[in-house]
């Protein structure tokens, strides 16, 4: 299934892509896709309904994140070996855990906000996974069974924030609107094997990155494993799982983000998402 969540901010309502395009109301069945949808079971009692019974969606909506409420939005840094050697960092021996603020989290098509006085933001086309059920401890051979599906994510990142300002990559990677993440949540069976997946992003037009999860260094179910030896997962946190090469940082030279940039990306399987960038404007 192809799960969403459609309308304005703060007035969202479940949907399902059906077979022919459309978009299907899903709001008389289940009140939000949030944790307690997200659990096998309650993944196939939504697969049961039938989507010819569903009202049909009019007009084009605002795609929202397909997950409502996020717990965790935990990050891998550096995990693709082809991107890794493009920054000129060496190949971690261990995964690269940092955390993106859930308040960055927006809708796949909704605008980018370059940060007051941002000099480096930049762009990274990632594979997103979402946690169906608990995982603490789990074995890597199991670590499958816990998730729910996959998203679309771009990891937007503002390098000088994340490099150059002290402490943490945390700082340069959750600014306001730097987590679009959507257009689905595709379950997991739909996804035969998420280690082969083509990625691509586009700016202005310019294919800047192009690769395949099968270049990841550690798989979806080495980091779903490996994470939870730290922190319980739980339904609806988020693991965003690194991106391939051609970011921003590794042209040469670096190329980043400035207003009136148009980014598109994808993933096989997974959608597609476009943002304009804009200049910083208070959201509160």
């Amino acid at each position: 299934m192809k799960l969403l969540r459609i309308g304005p901010v703060g007035k969202e309502k479940p949907a399902l892509l059906a077979s022919d395009g459309s978009l299907r109301d899903l709001s008389g069945h289940i009140p939000d896709l949030a944790a307690a949808q997200l659990s096998d079971a309650a993944l196939a009692k939504i697969g049961k309904i039938n989507p010819d019974k569903l009202t049909k969606v009019r007009g084009k909506p605002r795609i929202a994140c397909p997950i409502a409420n996020v717990g965790k939005f935990i990050a891998i840094g550096l995990n693709f070996s082809d991107h890794a050697k493009e920054t000129g960092a060496p190949i971690p021996k261990e995964p690269i855990i940092f955390t993106k603020a859930t308040s960055c989290i927006q809708g796949p098509n909704d605008t980018i906000m370059l940060p007051k006085g941002s000099k480096k933001s930049d762009w990274e086309v990632e594979l997103g996974v979402v946690i169906g059920t608990s995982a603490s401890y789990v074995k890597q051979k199991d670590a499958l069974q816990h998730v729910a599906g996959y998203v679309l994510i771009n990891d937007v990142s503002e390098r000088e924030y994340q490099m150059e300002r002290g402490g943490t990559w945390d700082k340069g990677k959750g600014c306001d609107t730097f987590g679009p993440i959507g257009p689905w949540l595709v379950t997991r069976d739909e996804i035969e094997n998420p280690q082969r997946l083509e990625m691509w992003l586009d700016l202005n037009g310019q294919r800047m990155q192009t690769g395949n999860t099968k270049t990841m260094i550690f798989s979806v179910a080495k980091l779903v494993s490996y994470v939870s030896q730290f922190m319980t997962l739980y339904p609806g946190d988020i693991i965003t799982t690194g991106t391939p090469p051609g970011v921003g940082l590794g042209h040469k030279p670096p190329i980043f983000l400035k207003k009136g940039d148009v980014m598109t990306l994808g993933i096989e399987g997974l959608g597609e998402q476009r943002q304009e960038v804009v200049a910083w404007k208070a959201k509160l």
